[in-house]
């Protein structure tokens, strides 16, 4: 390896942008969402494709739980209730649905919505 090509290798590891937890956080929400979309589009419906999905969210949103449960988390207070609300929501519409009473799209709206929260709420703090 020559000296130019060592060069270019070290520095384009340091030009690479910094991930945030929020941009974790985001990318953890868009591949939930990414396979609760594609287990719902499955034509004829794969269960078993779509209880992975789901178990996948639920487990996303057990983690948020806990977070936003930690009394040293600094998210506001409302905030926090807000996601934990979110999360026990998740939890039992993913048993629906699971058990075929209900579809999967609040889950998918629901995601959606934290997605664009995450976006919008500017660089992290």
């Amino acid at each position: 390896m020559n000296a130019i090509l060592r060069a270019q290798n070290a520095y384009g590891l340091s030009n690479r942008s910094i991930r945030t937890a929020r941009d974790t956080e985001y990318e953890a929400v868009a591949r939930a969402t990414q396979n609760l979309k594609s287990a719902a589009d499955t034509n004829p419906l794969d269960m078993a494709k779509l209880a992975r999905a789901v178990s996948d969210n639920r487990e996303l949103w057990t983690l948020f739980a806990v977070q936003v449960a930690d009394t040293d988390n600094p998210l506001p207070a409302q905030l926090r209730a807000s996601i934990f609300y979110l999360a026990e929501f998740t939890n039992a519409h993913s048993s629906k649905v699971l058990s075929r009473e209900a579809s999967v799209d609040a889950l998918i709206e629901i995601n959606t919505a934290v997605m664009r929260g995450l976006r919008d709420a500017g660089p992290a703090k």
